[in-house]
């Protein structure tokens, strides 16, 4: 079955408020874990991950740092106006370079209380280095899906990395019914967290810690890193009856030749994606691969994963294993001289994909009729609703700060070629 005929109705449950963690636990590792395999369902806790995953795995972590994206400005009349900056709107896809301009950036934002703002621009004043500097915010243009919206600070000389972390605010996720605290600008980020961009966190590697990462280089399994930069579209609620009605968000994926030299180096190990933004970028690679075994001089932008084109002509029709694709893709990184593919991806995920690099996935819990839960359903079909039951009913935490759980995919979910 295409899954743009999938019924968003068939993938939804009763989740409780309650239900749902509004703070993360003490401990990172600490929290519970549930293990799907062959049909079996255990638990235990992340602390002990290493003892369920075969040795010599490799598990594969998205290092993105999410930005303290969100800024409220004051108006004289006492309103609040909120920017939340999505991503830039630079005609750049290198978040490294437009986070250390420097004087005035362009970002696509949302906007809360844009009735509010009438015209002219909003300011706000903020401590750096005790001393007051100036944020000037200006709205440049109205987008079909949000604004674009510029930026100017003095003193000119920060960056506008130190601009935001001076006068942004973790952007909990919309069901987290609370304002941000201080805590959560260290707790809402994953320990290995490295390259700032994502205005959410992949919130599967909360969980893990120092002592985490030892046992797991106990039990000799290796670690590789990708980046995906989270954009608000997680949290895009599916509103179309079916798929096909439904438009996929798109994000920023960036890959380092070295990773594709371990996916390769690791094709016939137990290769985990931890989070489904790692699972979307890998599962991507292959399809890049496909693209260059296609399409020999395919340049970089034309890389890009469309929400449906997996599913259809020219790419469904060709069966080539993982290895062979990532070789192509290797070598056309090296004939082009690359060494990271940076490209946006749209791959959906549902129920009639058959995954072509990994064999498990580590995953939190997920919201009722969302994306999210189609790629768990994909990994393991109607058991989705025995393993949310059983998490229901012994007491697992939901959503970004709960439990979370290591899916081993059956068979029958990896095309074999």
């Amino acid at each position: 079955m295409h899954p743009d005929n999938i019924a968003i109705a068939d993938y939804t449950y009763l989740l409780p408020e309650e239900k749902i963690a509004a703070f993360p636990l003490a401990q990172r590792d600490s929290s519970k874990l549930l293990m799907y395999k062959d049909g079996i369902i255990e638990e235990d806790i992340y602390q002990n991950i290493a003892d369920f995953l075969p040795a010599g795995s490799l598990l594969v972590f998205n290092n993105t740092r999410v930005i303290p994206a969100r800024i409220l400005f004051q108006k004289p009349t006492g309103g609040v106006i909120e920017i939340f900056c999505l991503e830039p709107y630079e005609g750049s896809n290198d978040y490294s370079s437009v986070m250390s301009k420097k004087e005035r950036v362009r970002w696509k934002c949302m906007i809360g209380g844009a009735g509010k703002w009438k015209q002219g621009p909003l300011v706000k004043q903020f401590n750096n280095a005790n001393s007051t500097a100036v944020l000037t915010a200006r709205l440049i243009e109205k987008l079909s899906d949000a604004y674009v919206v510029e930026l100017e600070w003095q003193p000119a000389s920060m960056s506008f990395a130190e601009v935001i972390c001076c006068m942004g605010e973790i952007p909990l996720p919309p069901y987290i019914k609370r304002k941000p605290e201080n805590s959560d600008t260290e707790r809402y980020q994953t320990i290995y967290a490295a390259h700032d961009g994502s205005v959410a966190a992949p919130t599967a590697g909360l969980h893990f810690t120092d002592h985490v990462f030892a046992a797991l280089a106990l039990k000799e399994i290796t670690t590789g890193f990708v980046t995906l930069h989270v954009g608000a579209g997680t949290f895009k609620p599916v509103k179309a009856a079916v798929m096909q009605h439904h438009e996929m968000h798109a994000e920023w994926l960036d890959v380092s030749v070295v990773l594709i030299k371990k996916l390769i180096e690791n094709i016939a190990n137990n290769i985990t994606a931890v989070g489904t933004t790692s699972v979307r970028t890998i599962e991507s690679l292959y399809w890049m691969g496909i693209k260059t075994i296609l399409f020999p001089e395919i340049v970089m932008t034309d890389l890009a994963i469309q929400q449906w084109e997996v599913y259809e002509e020219p790419l469904a029709s060709v069966t080539v294993s993982a290895l062979v694709s990532l070789q192509s893709l290797l070598e056309w990184m090296n004939k082009n001289n690359h060494e990271n593919i940076v490209v946006k991806t749209q791959i959906l995920i549902a129920t009639g994909y058959y995954f072509k690099i990994i064999k498990s996935l580590i995953t939190n819990f997920h919201q009722p009729q969302s994306t999210l839960l189609l790629l768990v359903a994909a990994a393991i079909g109607n058991n989705w609703r025995r393993v949310y039951d059983y998490a229901m009913e012994n007491n697992f935490r939901f959503l970004s700060y709960g439990d979370g759980s290591l899916i081993f995919i059956p068979q029958e979910s990896v095309r074999k070629v």
